[in-house]
Order: structure tokens, then sequence, then C-alpha cells
């Protein structure tokens, strides 16, 4: 899952991206509004983490211009302004979920999980498909019962698979979810993590959609 940042406390942007990098999460993040308007209009996130008192666009005004442009990208705002009247500006403005500063990184974690459990659709926290067993809340992985070990990103690829059974995940998709700005992708990344999963799992969970993506079959 990519998630967006825009933070324009340094100590608190960093706390953040180690807290929910150690979590699996692709995060960028951004210090200023203008700048995160702009990756939102060119790129594709999971949910974006979204500071109010921001450098060159607020960040309420960032929000209401994301919502007019009928972008349904969750947004949890995380805020030193605790007023009633402030919780329910952010809310009204399209906020899904609203988080006071300063905040237990647990409650976070807790929370961006549920916001990415709502948007996809799902009341329980668990996947489950063919046997096999996914646990946002933990990261563990099993296949009819026993654990099996995975690393970060291959936990995260088979989130983003598992998480839309029988339907086709694009290559670019994939990517999108697994890498920050920063990160150096090898050509050959997608294919070696497919083929680690189907060894520690089983070769039927994927099939590979030549030229598109890879789906999760719901018929293994």
């Amino acid at each position: 899952m990519r998630l967006l940042l825009v933070e324009d406390d340094r100590a608190l942007g960093q706390g953040i991206r180690v807290a929910l990098g150690a979590e699996g999460y692709t995060l960028d993040w951004l210090q200023d509004g203008l700048s995160a308007r702009h990756a939102l209009n060119s790129e594709s996130f999971d949910l974006l983490l979204l500071d109010l008192g921001l450098p060159r666009l607020d960040g309420l005004a960032l929000l209401q211009q994301l919502r007019a442009d009928q972008q349904d990208l969750p947004v949890l705002i995380l805020t030193a302004r605790d007023g009633t009247a402030d919780r329910i500006a952010g809310l009204d403005a399209g906020a899904d979920d609203y988080l006071i500063k300063p905040f237990d990184v647990d409650e976070l974690k807790a929370r961006v999980r549920a916001l990415l459990r709502r948007s996809q659709g799902r009341a329980q926290p668990l996947l489950e498909h063919a046997g096999v067993s996914l646990d946002p809340a933990t990261q563990q992985v099993s296949y009819q019962g026993q654990p099996v070990v995975v690393t970060p990103m291959e936990y995260q690829l088979l989130h983003q698979l598992m998480a839309r059974p029988g339907k086709v995940v694009t290559r670019e998709r994939l990517s999108r979810a697994l890498y920050g700005w920063q990160d150096r992708v090898e050509s050959n990344t997608l294919e070696v993590l497919i083929h680690n999963l189907r060894k520690k799992l089983f070769t039927e969970l994927i099939r590979t959609v030549r030229g598109v993506g890879y789906v999760v079959e719901l018929k293994p």
C-alpha cells in the first residue's frame, strides 16, 4: 500500500515514516500543501495522512480541493487543532478520520489499517482465500493453518492481490504500491517476488496475465 504523508514537522514526519515503513507500507513524504496538491494530481496513493497547518497551501484547503475534484482517496487528518469546531470542519471538508497530536503510534497504525480496509469494502480485518490467510494487523501470512515467512515486499504484493481476488492488478499499480519516489526499481523485481510467493504458498494461487499484470484466482 502506498501512502502520502503531508507534514511540515520534520521530527514528526520522520517518526511516522519510520513507524509506517516498518509496517511494510510505501510512504512518500511532502512538507507543504502545494507540493502535495501536485503529487495528488499526478500520482496514485491508497491513503493520505494530512496535517492542517501547512505552508504554501493549508491542509483544509487542500482537502477541499481534493474532494471538489471528486477524488475519493481516504484521508486521515493529523493535527494539533483539537477544538470541536476544527474537527467538524475537517470532517465536513471530506476527511475520513481525525487524529489529534500528540498521538500513540499504535493508534495511528490501527486507524490506517481501518481506513484501508474500509476503502476496499471489507468489514473483516483478515484476508482469506484458498487456504491462504493474511492478517494486516500482525503482517502474518499462513497457508492451511501453518505460518509462512514472507519478506515485507512479498507481504505487500500479496496484500495487493488478495484484496482484489479475481481482478487483474496491473504491473503499474503493483509497482506504485511497492515503491516510493526514493526507491530504485529493478526491471524484474515483480517477477522475482511473484516467483517467491508461488514457491512459499502454491503455484496456482497467482496467475500471470501477460502484458497486463497478475491476479489471485477465485478457483485455485
